[in-house]
């Protein structure tokens, strides 16, 4: 497929009203939700010492494959708070894309997003054909 130098052009979505509040409402509970899931993170990782995260607060040395493990525990929550993070951001764009009516647009190719694919992924900014195709790339 050839791709053209054209700008693709923004289309105002004609979703009703109780269709926008219904995703917006969804939108800023699954933000909430991961909001909080990223402080708890967050605070577990950075208010501790490796030894206060082990539960060991004795005077003993932590074993070298205890601490590889608690290092491990501790790179996954810092991946996970990033990743949530990452969501969030996503959630923002697309709670603006509701504020300026081009929610369910893809903003590759101008496309109406799929229904079926909103409901899985609300803040999803592109169509299937074109996420898939970004996947690829």
């Amino acid at each position: 497929m050839k791709s053209s130098s054209k700008p693709v052009s923004r289309l105002k979505v004609r979703k009703s009203k109780e269709v926008l509040e219904k995703y917006q409402k969804a939108l800023l509970k699954k933000r909430e939700e991961l909001v909080g899931e990223v402080k708890h993170l967050q605070d577990e990782t950075s208010n501790k010492s490796q030894r206060e995260a082990a539960g060991d607060l004795s005077g003993y040395s932590i074993h070298p494959a205890d601490q590889a493990t608690d290092s491990y525990d501790r790179q996954f929550s810092i991946d996970l708070a990033s990743s949530e993070g990452r969501i969030i951001r996503d959630i923002d764009a697309a709670l603006k894309r509701i504020q300026e009516k081009t929610f369910g647009v893809c903003e590759t190719c101008g496309k109406k997003i799929n229904s079926g694919r909103l409901k899985i992924l609300p803040y999803a900014p592109y169509c299937f054909k074109c996420q898939e195709k970004n996947e690829i790339e």
